[in-house]
């Protein structure tokens, strides 16, 4: 923009357009809060000799999940233990959680929180498995973001690559799009 252009541009359309240009949300405003459920595990053919492994891997994910999301500023996460005594009330009535809705809400609420974080990995066969994460409006029920990401092997290696690009993705979704130029 020119000087002469910039002198006639009020103060506070200046300011309006400079948060424009800076994203969602200001700069050192703190990300909006979440609670992330304890991700499920899908197989329809289940290796009990996997299992032990498979329960460390979901939990691994999940974690990493919750470090990578406040890493890149996207959440604050309030950790769903301030809501035990509902999470396991659900558990005990729904196998999965991510297909719950009024699961969704329930948990919200108890963890004082509007937004909620569902993650599940399905598992195809030992080499492709899926892992998907969706982050829902507790009050409304709207998804707010989902993404999904497939993987090969059955590894501690590439359960943890994977969710690395999903959150990657993710965060690039969540970025204002680059204006002409950029």
């Amino acid at each position: 923009m020119s000087e002469a252009r910039q002198a006639k541009l009020p103060f506070m359309g200046r300011m309006v357009l400079l948060v424009a240009l800076c994203g969602a949300w200001p700069v050192g405003a703190e990300p909006p809060s979440l609670t992330v459920a304890p991700f499920d595990l899908i197989e329809e053919h289940p290796d009990p000799s996997r299992a032990e492994d498979q329960q460390r891997r979901l939990e691994a994910v999940r974690s990493q999940f919750i470090d990578e999301i406040q890493a890149h500023g996207l959440y604050r996460v309030v950790a769903p233990e301030s809501a035990r005594d509902v999470l396991d009330r659900l558990r005990a009535r729904h196998a999965f959680l991510y297909d719950c809705p009024q699961c969704k809400s329930e948990l919200g609420e108890a963890a004082g929180v509007k937004l909620v974080a569902v993650g599940w990995v399905q598992k195809v066969s030992n080499l492709i498995l899926n892992i998907n994460v969706e982050v829902s409006d507790a009050t409304s029920g709207r998804v707010l973001a989902v993404q999904s990401v497939d993987i090969r092997g059955n590894t501690d290696q590439s359960w943890m690559r994977g969710m690395r690009f999903l959150v990657r993705k993710l965060a690039e979704r969540q970025q204002p799009a680059a204006g002409p130029g950029d």
